[in-house]
């Protein structure tokens, strides 16, 4: 049996932070449901595993909530099984009913009771649906006693953080790191954790289908999963569906010829149009330096999806050479002094030191134009 592992697809959810760019990383998120249509009839299984959050939140707008429902419609052949996970759980009058009430596309099957389901003659699903954001016990649990019929391939589908192994989760419905043992899984296919990661032989979170954060996953995946028969351990193989890598990176500055080194590194990056970086940069650099530095990076901003740097750990360390060009007449060179004075004052705090330290660079910049 072959068939694609999804889940957190978290359609609706907002990136305020992003500004205008919010609406392209929406967008995204509905482009990778289409992809995972493509890469299932690309491999040849056209079963999907949904295993939760397919929205944002509970309470969807009505285009929201039949956005990716009509995506999944439009690969007919390819059937996706949904389950609720802690972003979008299953209550009573919730986006389900209103979702089942408007009328699932047919080849989309929504789990919203823990018993078994036949996939076709080869395998059988114990799904385990969300009824709460946070549930307070094992909702896996079931599966350990569920019957299922001699030489079938038995796959769990649940959403939820496995107890004693980290603590990446956004809700606590907790799952027992043995569940695949206890249950006589083939495999259990798992959502929450915004990355992809294996548990064990027969255990996966298949993180986001397009990444969503930093310090997490950088590209989106879903997992394409091969098993031979009942009691064969699965052959599972990430496949990218995200447009966008989100990379955090840390750099250290220190010489009149770093800002140049850094912006040629950073440009033999692949694919800088659809790159979310966030840079820190550390170190101590000169006027000349940190001017260069600030027009190199203005630069990087135009070459990328998005640029955050963060220049908290760069401090300026301004040369004689540096402060005689800001000389017209001394009295933009009594401010550079005290500029300079104010951003080594150890008295001042860290928000005040960066202020005069930019404030610095900006007349310097100013002048240097002049």
């Amino acid at each position: 049996m072959r068939f694609i592992h999804t889940a957190d697809w978290q359609i609706g959810k907002p990136f305020r932070n992003f500004g205008e760019r919010e609406s392209v990383l929406r967008q995204a998120r509905l482009a990778a449901v289409e992809a995972i249509g493509r890469l299932a009839r690309q491999e040849e299984a056209r079963t999907v595993l949904v295993a939760g959050d397919l929205y944002d939140n509970d309470a969807p707008a009505p285009r929201t909530l039949m956005e990716p429902l009509e995506r999944m419609r439009a690969f007919p052949d390819v059937t996706w099984h949904v389950i609720p996970g802690n972003h979008d759980f299953h209550r009573g009058n919730g986006l389900w009913d209103r979702a089942a009430a408007g009328g699932l596309p047919a080849n989309v099957r929504l789990h919203l009771s823990p018993e078994p389901v036949a996939l076709g003659d080869e395998a059988v699903l114990l799904p385990a649906p969300l009824r709460r954001r946070s549930e307070p016990s094992d909702l896996t649990q079931w599966m350990d006693r569920a019957e299922s019929a001699p030489g079938l391939i038995r796959i769990g589908l649940a959403h939820g953080s496995v107890t004693g192994f980290g603590s990446e989760s956004e809700a606590k419905n907790e799952i027992a790191p043995d569940r695949a043992t206890r249950a006589g899984l083939d495999y259990l296919a798992l959502g929450d954790w915004h990355r992809t990661l294996k548990i064990g032989p027969s255990t996966w979170y298949a993180g986001t289908p397009e990444a969503d954060r930093f310090n997490s996953q950088e590209l989106g995946q879903a997992l394409l999963v091969e098993i031979a028969g009942p009691g064969a351990p699965p052959i599972v193989s990430p496949r990218r569906t995200g447009a966008y890598r989100w990379l955090s990176l840390s750099e250290e500055l220190s010489g009149a010829e770093d800002p140049g080194s850094l912006e040629d590194r950073l440009r033999a990056l692949p694919d800088l149009s659809s790159l979310l970086m966030r840079l820190s940069l550390k170190g101590t650099l000169d006027l000349t330096a940190r001017a260069e530095l600030s027009q190199r990076l203005m630069a990087l901003e135009a070459a990328m999806f998005w640029l955050e740097p963060d220049l908290s750990g760069l401090h300026l360390r301004p040369t004689m050479e540096d402060l005689e060009k800001i000389d017209f007449g001394g009295v933009l060179r009594e401010a550079a002094e005290r500029l300079k004075a104010e951003a080594a004052d150890p008295a001042m705090s860290d928000a005040e030191r960066r202020r005069a330290e930019e404030a610095l660079v900006q007349l310097f910049v100013m002048t240097r134009a002049a």
